[in-house]
Order: structure tokens, then sequence, then C-alpha cells
């Protein structure tokens, strides 16, 4: 806070120090003006005019001559010691002139009686509009916080229920706390009339800075502890995007142990945010100029500096934002064609098998007393060849998979269950999308999701499809945020209490001081992925529907899953053997193929089980083919 007041003050000095030249030229010209300007007033005052001036017109216009003679001779008795006042002083100026000007005077005394009556002088000779000083900026950065302040910018939100409570009792906005300095500005904790929430200020988080006179990003409305009602209001010495953001920590120097948080943002008063990968999965949302890729690629480049990290990415939005990162990466994808999405969705069906690995990993070491709590610890990470490493898979804008009409469905249910199975595993999953819908995003998804950061978003829908339902309602509104203006703002959920942050800004150049000590650690390590190899490979794929019309029984309408899964497994027996009537209909359901009771007679009895007919496969491979434009 010291700080702060000595840089304000020393600018001030400074501004005026360097244009008291003009000050001085200014003062000696309007110093003759004042002396003949506050002779002028001492006579007027020496009259006695004034005093009872409109007693005296009223009299006079109602021709009472007698009252207004008793009016005059009380101007007169006023005006008889005024003037002996002013000839007294009168005579105290032309004794002290002839002193300065005749006596023995220090020349030191002489600059400091010149100093005090020209500006005097000059203060009361200047025009009104045209003051002798300069102001030091053309608008105040920082207006001081008072509750009269927050009163009146409260009034101005247009809140009927805080205006009808205050025209009846001035009280009703109540200040539990006093208004006090917090870091680089005011806080001020408010509670508000019975019946307002919080939530109501924070939507009219713009009405409040107009009532402020103060840039929006300056103002930081936010619910606060307590009750519903409550207001925590933070008003800044200058706007946030005046206010120089730190360089990110890990820029230059440091590690990252995945297991521990890492700064990854900070607060409206510059205050590091810290965050934490192990055990969490991250959801980063928000339209286009809100920052959101930035910031998932500031998680990967934090991951990157634990050499036992492997990392996944894809990025389907095709313009390489994490092309930075792959010579860390064991497998990077870039696009959002066929191709790049296949591979995409192959490398999720691969995430579901190595947590099914890694599960029987964690029993064996849980066996053996390394897992306490069957989970992946620090110990067991760092052992070589235990197959528990730190696995973050990162994958931006993944609507385009969930929204493909070929891997979509499948992608959406499988990464469902690698996200309620892999947390435990070693398996951090990070995924960002700018279009938070039930379409794009499945609700299996958001639910699961332990961490997620909203960014500039535009309406209730987005805002609680990333952040949770009712956020909006409760106050954590996103939609406040400007996006390409505040890009990097949001409000981050799941590591503490949601509240505004803004992500560290790393470019791509500062990304690749990052990734190129990244490689320095990796390689000391020898984790390094080497150019052009590739470590996953891909449980083989095949087309369902094909192969069930491929060894469909011939003649038949109609056919029993049992009968199907049997010749399936014929078929392919590396793939569907082990496959039930069960796991068939699952199978099934995303190609839209209905399975109901079929119902034979054998050996002259009626039996009915699970199965599908002829006519929906037929109808399904020939929408699915509609679909993707094949034949």
């Amino acid at each position: 806070m010291l700080v702060w007041a000595a840089k304000d003050a020393g600018y001030v000095v400074g501004y005026h120090a360097v244009r008291s030249p003009k000050y001085a030229a200014k003062a000696t010209l309007y110093a003759p003006v004042g002396f003949f300007r506050a002779t002028g007033k001492l006579l007027h005052w020496a009259t006695a005019e004034e005093g009872n001036w409109a007693l005296r017109q009223y009299a006079a216009d109602r021709n009472d001559p007698e009252t207004w003679l008793k009016l005059d001779r009380q101007r007169q008795r006023q005006s008889r010691w005024r003037w002996s006042v002013l000839v007294c002083l009168a005579v105290t100026v032309l004794i002290g002139l002839l002193v300065f000007l005749l006596a023995d005077i220090p020349a030191w005394g002489r600059l400091l009686t010149i100093a005090v009556a020209v500006p005097l002088l000059a203060r009361a000779g200047r025009p009104t509009d045209k003051p002798i000083t300069d102001r030091v900026s053309e608008g105040p950065r920082y207006r001081k916080l008072t509750a009269e302040l927050v009163r009146r910018a409260l009034l101005s939100c247009g809140i009927s229920g805080i205006n009808q409570a205050v025209s009846k009792d001035q009280h009703a906005i109540s200040f539990p706390q006093d208004i006090h300095r917090d870091g680089p500005g005011h806080l001020a904790i408010i509670d508000l009339p019975f019946g307002v929430e919080a939530a109501d200020v924070v939507a009219r988080r713009g009405r409040l800075a107009s009532g402020m006179r103060l840039p929006l990003d300056q103002v930081w409305p936010e619910p606060g502890d307590g009750h519903p009602g409550r207001l925590a209001l933070w008003v800044g010495y200058e706007p946030a995007s005046q206010m120089k953001q730190p360089a990110w920590p890990l820029l230059k120097d440091g590690k990252v142990d995945v297991f521990k948080p890492f700064p990854f943002a900070t607060t409206p008063r510059m205050d590091t945010v810290n965050a934490a990968l192990m055990f969490r999965n991250w959801l980063v949302g928000g339209q286009p100029g809100s920052g959101k890729t930035f910031a998932l690629r500031l998680a990967v480049l934090a991951a990157s500096l634990d050499p036992r990290a492997e990392l996944r990415v894809y990025e389907l939005k095709g313009v390489g934002d994490f092309k930075v990162l792959e010579p860390v990466c064991t497998e990077y994808g870039n696009g959002f064609d066929d191709e790049t999405i296949a591979r995409c969705a192959g490398m999720i069906r691969w995430l579901y098998k190595e947590c099914e690995r890694r599960s029987k990993r964690i029993a064996h070491y849980a066996q053996l007393g390394k897992a306490p709590e069957n989970k992946v610890t620090p110990e067991l990470a760092s052992l070589k060849d235990s197959g528990l490493h730190p696995l973050i898979v990162a994958i931006d804008e993944i609507q385009e998979l969930f929204l493909h009409p070929k891997y979509g469905k499948e992608a959406g249910e499988i990464l469902e269950k690698v996200i309620k199975l892999g947390r435990a595993l070693g398996v951090i999953l990070l995924i960002g999308t700018q279009i938070p819908d039930k379409d794009s995003l499945p609700t299996g998804i958001t639910r699961n999701v332990n961490t997620r950061y909203c960014m500039s978003v535009a309406d209730q829908v987005a805002n609680d499809m990333i952040l949770g339902t009712s956020m909006y309602k409760n106050g954590y509104r996103a939609t406040i945020f400007e996006p390409v203006k505040e890009a990097g703002w949001g409000i981050l959920s799941g590591l503490g209490k949601p509240a505004a942050r803004r992500s560290f800004e790393v470019d791509t150049n500062k990304a690749k001081q990052v990734v190129a000590r990244a490689m320095q650690l990796r390689g000391l390590a020898g984790t390094l992925p080497e150019e052009g190899t590739q470590t996953r490979t891909d449980a083989p794929t095949f087309d369902l529907l094909s192969d069930v019309a491929q060894i469909w029984p011939a003649g038949e309408t109609a056919a029993w899953n049992e009968t199907l899964c049997s010749r399936l497994a014929e078929l392919r027996p590396d793939f569907y053997t082990g496959w039930a009537s069960e796991q068939l209909t699952t199978a099934l359901k995303p190609h839209g193929v209905p399975v109901q009771a079929i119902g034979r007679r054998i050996d002259g009895k009626a039996i009915t089980r699970r199965g599908i007919r002829l006519d929906d496969l037929t109808d399904a491979m020939a929408e699915r083919n509609r679909r993707t434009g094949t034949e």
C-alpha cells in the first residue's frame, strides 16, 4: 500500500515540478488583476449594501419610507465598523509594504513574502474557468470508495427492490464492515435490502460501474460470504486492462509436479491463483476471442514441465495453436478433417483400454501396499515401468468430435466412462469447447468434470452448461466479460470459491521457451518422445452394422441377439469374443437400431428373446450412408 501511495505522490510532484515555470508566468499575470479585484470586493463589503438589500428593496416597492429608513440606519451601523476594520487593514498593509521595501530584510524573507502573496493575489485574479495549475490527468484513475458512492451506484442499477427499500429507509443498504484497502484497491462488504440478491447486482455490473463513473474493468462485484444478499464489491485503483499482469512464474524457470498446484491465473487484485491437475478433469469453454485456447494451452504447458507426464493433444480447430507442444507430445493431431477426427476417436477408445490396464496395475500395487487408497501416488508415478505415470489428454474444440455423424455418439459415451474411471488412475482430461450445448457437449461429461473455467459466453445456457446448473442464478456470470477486450478473464470453479480470474498470458513465442525447457527436462529424464514414432496401438475397429449384415442368417427377417453374437465371434474372434446380448444392444443403440422381442416356435413351443429385424438394420445402414455421403 505504501508503494502505491509513494508512486502516486512522486508522479504528482514530478508533474507539477516540470510545469512550474508555466505556473509562475500565469501567477505573475493574474496577481495585479487579483489586487484590484480584492480591493473592489473589500470596498463593496465595507458599504454593507448586501446585508439587508432585499428588505430595503421590498420596502421601497411598497412605498414604505419609514421601514426603509430603519433598515438603512441598520446598514449604516454595520458599515461604520466595517470601514473601521478596512482602514486598520489598509494601514497594516501599507506599513508592511514600507517595511518590505525599505527595511533590511534577508533575501529569503522577501522571497517567502512574494511566494505567499503572489499566488494568493493570482488566485483572486484568475478567471473562474482557468485554474493556474494543470490537472494531473484528464480523469481520476481512482475515485475513493465511500459508502455514499456505493449507495448511489447501487441505486443507479435500476433494481426495484433496492430503490423501493431505500425510499422508505435510507439505511436499507448497510455495511457490516468498514470499507478498507485490499491490495491495489478498496473492498466494500454490503448487505443489500431484504429480498435483493447479490446476483442481481452482479448481473448489472455495467450500470454499477456507470454509477461510479469508472471503467467496467475497474469494478468487480461478486457474491459475498454469509447469505445471498451480501455483496463483496472490490474497486481497483485503476482498470484491470491498465494493470500489468505479472509474468507467468514458470515462464523462465521452475519445474512442475502434477501432484501439486501450479500458478495458473490472477485475481483482479493481481494475487496468484494456483490450480491442480492430478485427480482432476478440466472443462474450458468460451466464445471466440475469449482466450479459451490460450488458457487450455497454459495447463498443457505446465504439464510439459513434469518429465513424468505423457502428453496426447488434439486440436480440432486446425489452426495450430498447440503445434508448439508437438515435440513433447507422444501423440498430436491438428485439423477437423475426417482423418484427424478418426484418429482422435481412436485415441479415446485406446484411452478406455488404458484405464482398464491401469486399474489392474493399481490392484497389483494395492496388494503390495503401495497404493493405500487405490489411487496413483507420486511414488508410483515416478516408479520406472510401473505403467502409472501421469497421462494428460487435451482436446480443444471437442464439439467437432461430438457432432461428427460417425464417431460422435460413441466418443461421447466412452469419454464419459474415461472421466469417471481415469481420475484415480492418473489419467487427466482437459477439454475445450466454444459451443457448450447438450448436442456438442454431452451432459454426462459436464456432470463429471470437477474443474471448470467459463470464459466469455453469450447467454445463460452456455454459462450453466460449463459452470453447472444455477451458477448463473447464483451470480457467477461469465456473460459480463467482453470477448477480445477482456480475453483471458473467466469464472473459475472447482479450485476454491468460484470467482473471476484471469489466466496468465503466454503467447506462442513465450510458449516456445517453455517447451524448450521441457524438452531439456525430458531429455535428461529419458521421457522425450522420439520424432515420428507412435506409441499407441489402436484397437482394431470395425463397422458393426456391416458385420451384422454380413453374418445375417440367410432367409431370415429377424434374428436373436445371441445368434448374432455367436456369428460375430466367428467372424472376428479377437474383437467380438465374449459379447452377450446386452452388449450388442448397447452397441446398436447409437446407430438407431431398435432391439425388441422376437418370437419363434421351437419344437412346438413359443420362445421370445431379444433381437433385431432385418428391415431396421438396412434402414439404419441407409441413414448412416446418407449422412456420411457413402454408398
